[in-house]
């Protein structure tokens, strides 16, 4: 795991500044102590980081889940009593787990995955801009269209006029400059401007900004503007600020509702996360979903006993990860370590840092989720790709990302209901090896996003030195989902030295360049006969 090092380092340390402020918004958004959103980003980084099968896959508390614990800790009587639930929902994920009920994550529609990309990147971007102009009514992590404030995502960035503050503006437009700059220029130049981040001088700079101007009437930063670490006096108070479950209150029905609601809303969102941050991968690794749910469930129970919120692989700090050139599990489980020192040994540092220089790093975040040019290439790919990707973006805009995925999976079935019927016999496998290893794979007529999972596993278990042929000769509707997963596939082929044959009515192609590019070309081909 070390030998991504260099890479994994400086990755971490822009996870560390994405996630801090998420952490202890999540916390106050939770009606929940600060500090239980800090224990539950060094637990997702360092335990379920080392457990996971993931990558790149960051965990820690998440936005989607601040609703369900608010409302939980009013109905169990307290914090401590709702820790009970939390251990008992990463039982449960545990036992998801061991059924192997994580195979659910392979049948979200690419579609709806995109939209929740796309969306989740337009979200930031809102959320972040009244950060961004010194307006920080609304704590961050929020994700809910109506906030709690009784504004909306819209009047709040409407409202940023009268409460612009001008510090925080000059700060923030400095530090967007810092990280475009090095992104655009600098990191092209050298590989010191790679290794030394722009993110991480963003901040530095935000800091010396702080301390210069704390004293001026106009440019100064006021402490609500800030981050806001808990700040111990000694150790034992540091101490003090850890939580450990009531296991009196196990009796309480109420208790195993919510722990069976945490398990289930938790394990939803990081599938739906595994998928995502899977699709990012420059490398395409497939996260094996079961092992993510046990190392979830095993985070849960460890946050829950030490006084932490429940955690899922949460999108934002995964895909900051991929975006800072993340290799390997090290860079999820060092932003954890720096977590845990950072609130130690320089809280009073951390509390320098103005809340718009982290919204222009988040801002980033969001316009490479959610790149114009995407919306172009959905509508591009028909109705039957962009209908289930725009209710997707749509949902999680107005309403909130669980929603969003919820509209955006209806429609997709929907859709995929109208094109396709059903069919038993899509995939059949021929073995003619004789100890070649020559394997036959004919799809069926019609092949969609529900036989995802057999195909991605039939193709992820074929051995080292393979002939594969694919045979589409009967294949007369095939999803976009599967053209991916063979794209996908293309570079894994290459790493286990996997020959692949196309067999189509249009001819036979010897380990093609481009499964999209092939179809493509099909569909160009089908349309000018018709």
């Amino acid at each position: 795991m070390f030998k991504n090092i260099k890479n994994d380092f400086p990755a971490s340390i822009v996870v560390f500044f994405v996630a801090l402020p998420l952490c202890l918004g999540i916390a106050l958004a939770s009606g929940a102590p600060l500090f239980s959103g800090v224990i539950a980003g060094v637990v997702g980084g360092v335990v379920v980081g080392s457990l996971s099968g993931s990558n790149l896959g960051v965990s820690g508390p998440a936005a989607g889940l601040a609703a369900i614990v608010l409302t939980a800790i009013g109905t169990l009587g307290g914090y401590e009593n709702f820790l009970v639930a939390v251990v008992l929902g990463g039982v449960i994920q545990i036992v998801f787990g061991i059924l192997k009920a994580g195979v659910i994550g392979y049948y979200f529609p690419s579609s709806v995955i995109k939209g929740m990309l796309t969306g989740i990147g337009i979200i930031i971007i809102l959320k972040q801009i009244p950060h961004f102009f010194g307006y920080d009514a609304e704590v961050e992590g929020a994700d809910s269209f109506v906030e709690a404030s009784g504004e909306n995502t819209f009047s709040a960035i409407l409202n940023i006029t009268d409460n612009l503050i001008l510090g925080s503006l000059v700060i923030g437009l400095v530090g967007l400059g810092i990280i475009l700059f090095w992104d655009k220029v600098l990191a092209k130049k050298a590989k010191i401007f790679t290794v030394i981040q722009g993110p991480l001088v963003a901040v530095v700079v935000g800091i010396i900004y702080f301390a210069l101007t704390q004293d001026h009437d106009t440019l100064s930063i006021a402490s609500t503007h800030l981050v806001s670490v808990p700040i111990p006096d000694d150790f034992a108070s540091f101490i003090g600020q850890f939580s450990f479950p009531n296991f009196a209150a196990i009796a309480n029905p109420d208790v195993w509702v919510i722990a069976f609601t945490i398990a289930l809303v938790a394990s939803l969102e990081t599938l739906l996360s595994v998928e995502a941050t899977d699709k990012l991968d420059p490398h395409k690794n497939v996260t094996p979903t079961n092992r993510e749910l046990l190392a979830q469930g095993t985070g849960n129970i460890i946050v829950g006993l030490i006084g932490g919120l429940p955690i899922t692989q949460v999108i934002v700090r995964s895909s900051a990860n991929i975006q800072s050139g993340g290799m390997s599990k090290m860079s999820t489980i060092i932003h954890g370590f720096l977590l845990l020192i950072s609130v130690v040994v320089i809280p009073k540092l951390l509390n320098m840092i103005p809340l718009s220089v982290l919204a222009a790093i988040l801002l980033v975040v969001g316009y490479k989720l959610a790149k114009p040019s995407l919306f172009v290439k959905m509508h591009k790919m028909g109705w039957k790709q962009s209908i289930p990707f725009t209710v997707t973006v749509l949902g999680i805009v107005f309403i909130d990302l669980l929603w969003g995925i919820g509209l955006g999976l209806a429609v997709g079935v929907v859709v995929i209901l109208l094109k396709s019927y059903q069919n038993s016999h899509f995939l059949h496998i021929e073995d003619n090896s004789n100890g070649k290893h020559k394997i036959k794979m004919t799809l069926a007529e019609e092949v969609t996003f529900f036989n995802k999972g057999a195909i991605l596993k039939e193709l992820d278990s074929l051995p080292i030195d393979t002939q594969l042929e694919i045979n589409l000769i009967k294949t007369r509707y095939l999803d976009n989902d599967i053209i991916e997963i063979l794209e996908d596939f293309l570079f894994k082929a290459e790493e286990r030295n996997i020959d692949i044959k196309l067999v189509s009515k249009r001819g036979i192609v010897d380990n093609p360049s481009s499964f999209i590019k092939f179809f493509n070309e099909r569909e160009k081909s089908n349309l000018s006969l018709s």
